[in-house]
């Protein structure tokens, strides 16, 4: 059954998606968009009065809701650690990066040497994609900026499976953040539309695929 959305939660929820920063115009949630379909951030950038604001969308804010409550109660040996401070909805801005982002938890190490910080990412999933990846090394960058401390991991909380999955930030994974970094900041700046996903299957099931009239199924 469908859930329902208030309608001034509907409004909030889209008027969330609208609003982007001058300093730091990109959303660590883009680095999702970018990676299924670039011309989902063109779509945001050129046309953001237009974002529909779906099932699974809000499915997923409010499982990362609920799972917060949880892990009030939660050991911090779900996560390999002894023990540590736990922090939730962490808001984290980078004009620098150009990036800006809300990581659902950071986990405070101040009795290690050096002290280390490790950001964690519920996801209402059965898998750990290079998107998801990519999002994790995003807050770990904003985290660093922000705190001075090295994040030299994360964890992504599958919430179907009820599994911490650890995530290295490795210097192959942070090059592969800035250059797409980098990629996702040219086409906002040049406003030139991308191209379409390599499977039209992605089409299929996207919210903007009524703007897209050069694409159709192989014959």
């Amino acid at each position: 059954m469908p859930v329902e959305i208030p309608e001034e939660d509907l409004y909030e929820l889209q008027a969330r998606l609208r609003r982007r920063d001058e300093e730091a115009p990109l959303m660590v949630t883009d680095l999702k968009q970018w990676i299924y379909c670039r011309r989902i951030l063109y779509y945001l950038t050129c046309l953001p009065d237009v974002r529909p604001t779906t099932y699974l969308m809000e499915v997923g804010r409010q499982e990362g809701e609920l799972e917060e409550s949880r892990e009030l109660r939660r050991a911090f040996s779900r996560y390999g650690l002894e023990n540590g401070r736990k922090e939730f909805r962490l808001h984290l801005s980078s004009a620098r990066l150009g990036l800006r982002g809300v990581v659902d938890m950071v986990i405070w190490l101040d009795e290690e040497q050096p002290p280390e910080v490790i950001p964690v990412d519920f996801k209402f999933s059965r898998t750990v994609g290079a998107h998801v990846q990519l999002q994790l090394a995003a807050y770990a960058l904003l985290l660093e900026e922000a705190s001075g401390r090295p994040a030299r991991r994360g964890f992504i909380y599958q919430i179907p499976l009820r599994k911490a999955v650890e995530v290295s930030f490795s210097a192959a994974l942070r090059r592969k953040l800035e250059k797409t970094l980098h990629e996702m900041r040219q086409v906002m700046q040049g406003e030139q539309l991308p191209p379409p996903a390599r499977k039209f299957s992605q089409c299929a099931v996207c919210e903007f695929r009524r703007f897209c009239n050069d694409v159709s199924p192989a014959v």
